[in-house]
């Protein structure tokens, strides 16, 4: 059995940090200054991690390329494979010309580009986000709003800073039960807090983007939408990831926000209509469509919202989750306590962690779940199946839609794999509890750096999921190391982490492609979004010292392992 060694490099815990971070500051450098693409960013950090768990950790190359693998295993499932089944399903409305129907259904409430900014960009924007995630809420709503004669610039602007309050909850909830899978602690916990944290800035957002769009004047004219959109939001984003769980949080709040918009749109009227300096004539005249067509278009969506919902129900979960484990092929030894879990072989219980990162040695488990039946991409891909009944897509067509997304995807794909192998390599090689036990020297003021953290994860490889991948664990070590709650400090990351996705450059990337802009426009919208990343970040920080010493009754408590 292989023991961690904390303090590798001269038995300094300083420079022992230093060496653990090349893999960070090659993400850095390969994202941030030579602007490489994020699979290759992601496998040059990987390379680098490899490098030195083996030169300078000592740790055994089998541990380090199971401990890769596993990482790998679980990017594919269930991360990737939800990711997957989301953008297939948005595709499978595209392609059957619903989601034309879909953007004339809310492009026709309102001429007011106020509220078609608060409409498209944060209501729409977030259900987009919690369905698909991955680039297409800022991908649609901005060319949305672009196709409504917004300028280009102000619709790509106006998306990044509203895809911040559901990124946390993004694709079904991923990045929180990823963040879980990677620290160890519960789901609901973290769930919970990330949405006590969360809903703190969404109830804010709305009125922050539309100052940011229109100025306090005017921002204040339509002041009866602002408060609709953004209790509504915020309060369902509580109360689901508080009662429910992460999988539902976004779609449900999105849809919420929508109706309760929709609502305000049909009751109530600005006194003044709002246009924008440079906007562009409408392209094309929106169609009004009929009741049931405007269902229709959205079906594949509703759908997705029930299935996800019956296979998330406890008692059907359960039951289904039972039948699969005893299913589950006898090639790899099962956990009796783990449902549809697999030990990992050569890694389970192979490596022994040590004080102060655990009270006593203890045996690092490594179990792979694999839910195949009750994961939320089984129930997207559900969903897409009865879609296409609904839509009458024939066999042909969906296998067509089914390439096309794993072409649009697999450079992703294989970003995630990476990234998902860095983190668990560096979390079983001990490099994370090293930078762990050295961030722990910012003592009292760590719960505000937790948020730097989340927030630089998010900035560098442009996914919370893979920020929480990447930082979970670290934000734990360190908080059990300052006598901290880590529930806290691991949801913050995820929570602040949020606010670096509009400076991201994949987000940029997106944003300028699906406006119509060109490359020379990526930089002058990093200038315009960076200053409302780095305030929105360091009020979450300041949210999190609250939690931290003011309010820590408020912050779920973690059962001891």
């Amino acid at each position: 059995m292989w023991q961690h060694n904390y303090h590798p490099v001269a038995g300094s815990l300083a420079a022992s940090a230093l060496v653990a971070a090349i893999p960070v500051f090659v993400l850095f450098l390969m994202l941030g200054v030579l602007r490489k693409p994020a699979w290759m960013s992601a496998l040059s950090a990987l390379a680098s991690a490899l490098v030195v768990s083996l030169t300078v950790y000592g740790m055994p190359v089998q541990l380090a390329v199971i401990s890769t693998l596993y990482g790998a295993a679980y990017g594919l499932f269930p991360i990737a494979w939800i990711v997957f089944t989301s953008i297939m399903l948005y595709r499978l409305a595209v392609d059957t010309g619903k989601f034309e129907i879909i953007k004339d259904s809310v492009g026709t409430l309102t001429d007011d580009r106020r509220l078609q900014a608060l409409f498209i960009a944060f209501s729409f924007g977030a259900f987009i986000e919690g369905a698909a995630g991955f680039g297409a809420p800022v991908a649609v709503s901005g060319a949305m709003l672009a196709g409504l004669g917004f300028n280009p610039f102000y619709a790509a602007g106006i998306c990044l800073l509203a895809n911040t309050a559901p990124v946390a909850f993004g694709s079904i909830g991923i990045p929180v039960i990823t963040l879980a899978n990677v620290t160890g602690l519960p789901v609901m916990a973290l769930s919970a807090m990330v949405g006590r944290l969360c809903a703190m800035i969404s109830v804010l957002i709305p009125a922050y983007l539309l100052v940011v769009m229109a100025g306090t004047t005017r921002a204040l004219e339509v002041l009866p939408a602002i408060a609709a959109c953004g209790l509504s939001f915020a309060g369902m984003q509580f109360l689901v990831s508080n009662f429910i769980g992460p999988d539902l949080t976004d779609i449900m709040s999105s849809l919420t926000c929508i109706i309760v918009m929709v609502a305000v749109l049909k009751l109530w009227k600005p006194q003044r209509i709002m246009r924008l300096d440079g906007d562009q004539p409408v392209r094309a005249a929106l169609r009004t469509h009929s009741a049931g067509e405007i269902l229709v278009a959205w079906s594949p969506y509703l759908l997705l919202v029930l299935c996800v919902l019956a296979v998330g129900a406890p008692a059907i979960k359960n039951a289904i989750d039972a039948r699969t484990h005893a299913l589950l092929p006898s090639v790899l030894p099962k956990s009796p306590t783990v449902m549809n879990g697999l030990f990992v072989p050569g890694l389970h219980n192979m490596i022994t962690r040590i004080p102060p990162v655990t009270p006593t040695a203890a045996p690092y488990a490594a179990i792979f779940t694999f839910n195949w039946l009750t994961a939320s991409g089984t129930a997207c891909f559900i969903a897409t199946l009865a879609a296409a009944l609904v839509l009458r897509v024939g066999p042909s067509q969906l296998a067509r839609i089914y390439v096309a997304t794993f072409k649009q995807l697999s450079f992703a794909i294989l970003t995630i794999a990476s990234m998902l192998g860095l983190a668990y390599l560096m979390n079983y090689s001990g490099m994370t509890s090293t930078l762990g036990l050295a961030l722990a020297a910012s003592g009292s003021a760590f719960p505000f750096f937790s948020a730097v953290v989340g927030w630089l994860g998010v900035f560098l490889t442009g996914s919370d999921t893979s920020a929480n991948a990447l930082f979970g664990n670290l934000q734990v070590v360190t908080a059990n190391a300052l006598h901290l709650n880590p529930v806290l400090t691991a949801s913050v990351n995820s929570a602040a982490g949020v606010m670096g996705k509009m400076i991201s450059v994949q987000s940029i990337a997106v944003a300028v492609a699906a406006t119509g802009m060109t490359s020379a426009d990526e930089s002058r919208l990093f200038r315009f979004t960076v200053k409302h990343s780095v305030l929105l970040m360091a009020v979450m920080g300041f949210i999190a010292l609250l939690f931290a010493y003011v309010w820590p009754a408020l912050v779920p408590v973690a059962p001891p392992k």
